[in-house]
């Protein structure tokens, strides 16, 4: 019997580029045109790393159980969720995402990211690029990705000579049909970012990109804000699939909110997550906004917020400005390094 793989091996045999697959969507979210990729997309997708045990004690709420994680990830596509991200470090993010989805994937654009490692003598091992990307497809009981990822820390931690070594292992996977896009990813060294989305040899990018000024586990300088705004003219000069992730703040605005001001009241904050999805979205440029879930309830006032009036008003501003203002003051921003 041939598989997807099979076929697309052929499309490339005959010199013909694969067809773009239809993805039906649902009235619930607007969606978007996804950069050059032929797909329209709603404008929220869904992020794999907030559903993760190793990651709980950020989210601010008990971390469900396996099978009710599983029913979360299949409740935000049966709500009309069409674009889901992982990666290989997402601990059971990806066995999530396999479990609920395996059955609709030709109906979802699934993204993950390559883990990489290096050898005792710090040089990146080209061939684990390769065995990662494959245990992804395994896990994700899947026979190709939409795209595939140059995780942030890469260049954030080892350059941007390294970080195209990588691409350059990625580019054989996309040759050889088990992935279909290439796209990189940052959370700090937006200048770095600037560098590798200007090769013009990346689909999309997603980035750190919210009105709370975090990349991973840092603050951001005022230097890399000013690259970050450049990496994303660029992006959009370049037609890119852009997304932005983080506009939650990284486990600031989202339920762990009231662990950071306590005494904000819970229809603040729920005025504030609406406001912090409203922020990413105020230039009207064609964004798509990656939240990440741990609740069911989540994906679902993610989806009200979006539905609704997006326009970016004067409440929203000020219920964003008193929150971070109080929240820079909290310990565990305080302890947090500027880069």
């Amino acid at each position: 019997m041939l598989t997807r793989r099979d076929l697309l091996a052929g499309f490339a045999a005959a010199g013909a580029a694969p067809p773009v697959r239809q993805i039906t969507l649902r009235d619930t979210i607007p969606a978007i045109p996804f950069g050059k990729t032929g797909h329209r997309l709603p404008i929220l997708a869904c992020g794999g790393s907030a559903m993760v045990d190793k990651w709980a004690l950020g989210t601010g709420v008990p971390m469900p159980s396996f099978e009710k994680r599983v029913a979360m990830i299949r409740h935000a596509y049966e709500m009309g969720l069409r674009y889901f991200d992982t990666s290989r470090n997402y601990g059971e993010s990806e066995s999530i995402l396999g479990e609920a989805l395996s059955d609709v994937r030709s109906n979802i654009y699934l993204a993950s990211k390559a883990g990489v490692r290096a050898d005792d003598k710090g040089i990146l091992t080209a061939p684990y690029v390769r065995a990662s990307v494959e245990q992804s497809l395994q896990t994700l009981k899947t026979d190709y990705l939409d795209c595939i990822q140059l995780h942030g820390p890469v260049f954030e931690y080892l350059g941007y000579d390294r970080a195209m070594e990588i691409y350059a292992e990625l580019a054989k996977l996309r040759d050889e049909k088990l992935v279909r896009f290439i796209g990189v990813t940052g959370h700090t060294a937006f200048e770095v970012m600037y560098r590798l989305i200007d090769t013009k040899l990346f689909d999309q990018a997603l980035m750190a990109y919210g009105y709370f000024p975090k990349g991973m586990n840092t603050m951001l300088s005022a230097a890399n804000l000013q690259w970050r705004e450049k990496c994303l003219a660029r992006a959009r000069k370049l037609g890119m699939g852009i997304l932005a992730m983080k506009t939650m703040g990284n486990f600031i605005f989202n339920r762990n909110a009231v662990n950071l001001v306590p005494d904000f009241g819970e229809a603040r904050l729920r005025a504030l997550r609406q406001a912090a999805l409203r922020w990413a979205l105020r230039d009207k440029h064609p964004l798509m906004l990656l939240v990440g879930v741990t609740l069911p309830e989540d994906i679902d006032e993610n989806i009200r917020t979006l539905s609704g009036d997006r326009t970016f008003t004067e409440d929203d501003r000020n219920v964003l400005a008193e929150f971070t203002a109080r929240a820079l003051q909290s310990k565990p921003v305080q302890a947090m390094k500027t880069v």
